[in-house]
């Protein structure tokens, strides 16, 4: 059977299996679209086998010197059955929004968020594929925060229309990451806010830094622009909590190191980047995305 009409067929069925469901899940109240997902979540630990095992072995990579292999297994299965939530909320965000978003979302620190905006020069907002990201930009919008983010574009057209649908209906622009550059450079000097997500392993420009104790291949950009256009790195996160609430944490704007070599600067940003995130994630372990090859490629060995 031809390769591409078999790519075809699979993709449709992603595509109106993902249309459905959102449908399903809109129509629900809250706490059934929650029940719902979550079920779908334990399944999907069951029978995804290639993203389970990658999440076992992420998750012992990281912590397994201090968990048990029953206490790794469990916190894999938490991770399932965050992302299954926090599934459930972003689709159906519009209702959540009809309703309030703060019956459910409540912020720590905003001040350093705020106050970074306050000085016109725009801000990196340096988050990451932790917890509910989505539903926390269409909360910053709502609270007067010029959101714009930079990202991949989904491998159909299809889906990539739903998800730029949701974030333009929430306010806040999506680029498609490729030639962003100028439109974000233009953007920032008009006192925008970036929402930058680089905790995974992409094709862009990188060095290595360490993360969780092993070599991680990190995006490099948003540290260089920041130290050459004096523009602040301000970490904020959003956090799933036990009662299904969502706190939004501010953290303070991040110490650059500035001198007269660049490419040193990169690395020691860069890497105090990727500390900001580890730390979260060790805090919050079953909210990060476990299933991603984040130490896929690893530093060119050279013979002795």
């Amino acid at each position: 059977m031809n390769k591409r009409f078999v790519k075809k067929i699979k993709n449709d069925i992603i595509y109106y299996s993902i249309v459905v469901l959102i449908s399903l899940l809109r129509a629900l109240n809250r706490r059934a679209s929650i029940l719902l997902m979550r079920g779908i979540g334990r399944l999907a630990w069951h029978l995804a086998l290639y993203e389970r095992k990658k999440s076992l072995k992420h998750l012992t990579g990281a912590f397994g010197k201090e968990l048990s292999k029953k206490e790794i297994i469990q916190l894999s299965k938490g991770v399932f059955d965050n992302i299954a939530v926090c599934v459930a909320d972003a689709v159906r965000l519009p209702n959540l929004v009809s309703q309030g978003l703060d019956r459910i979302v409540t912020v720590e620190n905003f001040e350093y968020l705020t106050d970074a905006v306050a000085e016109g020069n725009g801000v990196l907002l340096q988050t990451g594929h932790f917890s509910n990201w989505e539903l926390m930009g269409t909360w910053l919008v709502q609270k007067g925060i010029p959101l714009r983010v930079i990202a991949k574009r989904s491998y159909d057209p299809r889906l990539d229309a739903i998800i730029v649908g949701y974030r333009n209906k929430a306010g806040y622009s999506n680029t498609a990451r490729g030639n962003a550059l100028k439109t974000m450079v233009d953007g920032l000097k008009n006192g925008c806010v970036y929402g930058m997500l680089f905790d995974l392993d992409t094709k862009v420009k990188g060095v290595f830094v360490d993360f969780f104790g092993k070599p991680a291949h990190t995006a490099v950009i948003p540290a260089m622009m920041a130290v050459q256009h004096d523009i602040p790195i301000v970490p904020v996160f959003i956090r799933l909590n036990d009662d299904y609430t969502y706190t939004i944490e501010c953290q303070p704007p991040l110490s650059l190191q500035r001198t007269d070599e660049p490419y040193a600067d990169a690395q020691v940003n860069t890497q105090r980047c990727s500390d900001v995130y580890e730390s979260m994630i060790r805090r919050y372990p079953r909210q990060w995305i476990w299933m991603h090859s984040r130490w896929k490629k690893q530093p060119t060995r050279t013979a002795a």
